[in-house]
């Protein structure tokens, strides 16, 4: 079947990977094994892929996985993981950052504090990608993606068509985006506003103080577990629900953070999952409200 699979698609600059490890590339360290596993050396390549890939090959798109889940098993078809000619990060113009969508949040902001660049200093509290960061306006601290964002690049997933989208073409909303899911986002523009580099460092340094007293970042676990409801916290709804610390299997809601689930290294993707139907339901059972997962499970 794998044969068979890598038979059928493109000729690529990047890298095919049979039967690639999916838990080595999650935050929650658990999950089965990509089909074939896609890293490509550019946009270009990348591209390149889509445009000729068979349309019945299922395509995933992953980042650092810190906000997914990967079910156990085969995870049928491609999963494309950008490498390092997306992880770049330049001066586009003043006050103006051109990066990669392979860019971790954190090194965004922290490339904005050498420069003296303010207004980026909340991306320093959210795990993942600046791909991730477009695709769910990933926000913390106060501040959101949508605030900061000029413009980006994607390529449609199931032609290969390159197209850039300004802020105001993402229609951002609170966790997301209008736009269709068919897009890989590759790299994008920054805008944020003269600031002094210690005040911009210093505000770096006191987020990631909070987010290490607040949050079980020391545990695998992932990002926020559910969005907030309008006018309400996630994560009081789920402690109102009894569930702090509540279990399954290996994993549980954490102590710390209601909002967060944790691995306690022992825990399966099947855990993780039925953890968060359980909190969904008690949660619903309490308060009348359905939760809305973050987290993303794929396969």
């Amino acid at each position: 079947m794998k044969n068979n699979l890598v038979s059928a698609l493109p000729s690529v600059k990047g890298k095919y990977r049979l039967e690639a490890d999916l838990s080595k590339m999650c935050w929650f360290g658990v999950g089965g094994k990509a089909e074939v596993l896609f890293i490509p050396n550019d946009a270009e390549d990348l591209a390149h892929f889509l445009s000729n890939v068979p349309r019945s090959i299922p395509i995933n798109i992953i980042g650092v996985g810190s906000n997914v889940v990967f079910k156990d098993g085969i995870i049928e078809g491609v999963t494309i993981r950008l490498g390092r000619g997306f992880n770049f990060l330049n001066i586009h113009d003043e006050f103006e950052i051109a990066f990669g969508c392979a860019v971790m949040d954190l090194n965004l902001a922290l490339f904005a504090a050498q420069h003296s660049v303010a207004g980026m200093e909340f991306f320093s509290g959210i795990p993942g990608t600046m791909g991730g960061a477009l695709a769910m306006n990933a926000g913390a601290y106060g501040g959101e993606t949508a605030e900061v964002l000029l413009k980006a690049r994607g390529i449609n997933i199931r032609t290969g068509v390159t197209r850039e989208f300004t802020a105001a073409d993402f229609g951002f909303f609170y966790r997301g985006n209008s736009l269709d899911k068919d897009w890989i986002f590759i790299d994008g523009i920054a805008k944020g506003r003269k600031g002094e580099q210690h005040l911009i460092s210093s505000s770096i340094d006191e987020i990631q103080s909070k987010r290490s007293s607040t949050q079980p970042i020391r545990s695998k676990t992932g990002g926020s577990t559910f969005k907030n409801p309008s006018g309400m916290k996630a994560w009081e709804l789920i402690d109102k629900a009894g569930c702090r610390g509540f279990r399954i299997g290996g994993a549980s809601i954490s102590e710390l953070h209601c909002n967060f689930l944790i691995n306690d290294g022992t825990a399966t993707s099947d855990d993780i999952i039925n953890l968060i139907h359980e909190v969904k339901n008690r949660v619903f059972s309490t308060s009348g409200i359905h939760l809305e997962a973050e987290l993303k499970v794929i396969g």
